[in-house]
């Protein structure tokens, strides 16, 4: 007995349709997952650097104030933790637009 509705066929091609799909979205994922593997090293060392760079560039104009005007405070010391806390700050905010892209992305493919 059949519903009404459904052909005698439609049984198997909804089953390989949803094959298909699981098998496409397996495939997606592999493909994610190598990109992503990459972009994470790559991020890593971006994340540092976006840290490093305006750390260094505080202490230096830190160390180029101490030396033309001293005085009884620390520019390098002052600069250099400026520096820090603007790298971190930075770090942070990309931190949270790429995953904030990754989720999004991730929505609309279940869509």
């Amino acid at each position: 007995m059949t519903e009404q509705g459904h052909k005698p066929g439609d049984g198997k091609r909804g089953f390989s349709e949803l094959i298909g799909n699981k098998a496409e979205r397996k495939v997606k994922a592999q493909q994610q997952v190598t990109r992503t593997v990459w972009s994470g090293l790559g991020m890593m060392g971006l994340i540092g650097w976006s840290i490093a760079i305006p750390t260094l560039l505080g202490a230096a104009l830190g160390l180029w104030l101490d030396e033309r005007y001293p005085g009884g405070q620390s520019w390098t010391l002052a600069l250099l933790a400026a520096g820090l806390t603007l790298g971190c700050f930075n770090a942070w905010r990309w931190l949270a637009k790429e995953d904030s892209e990754i989720h999004d992305k991730g929505k609309k493919h279940d869509e």
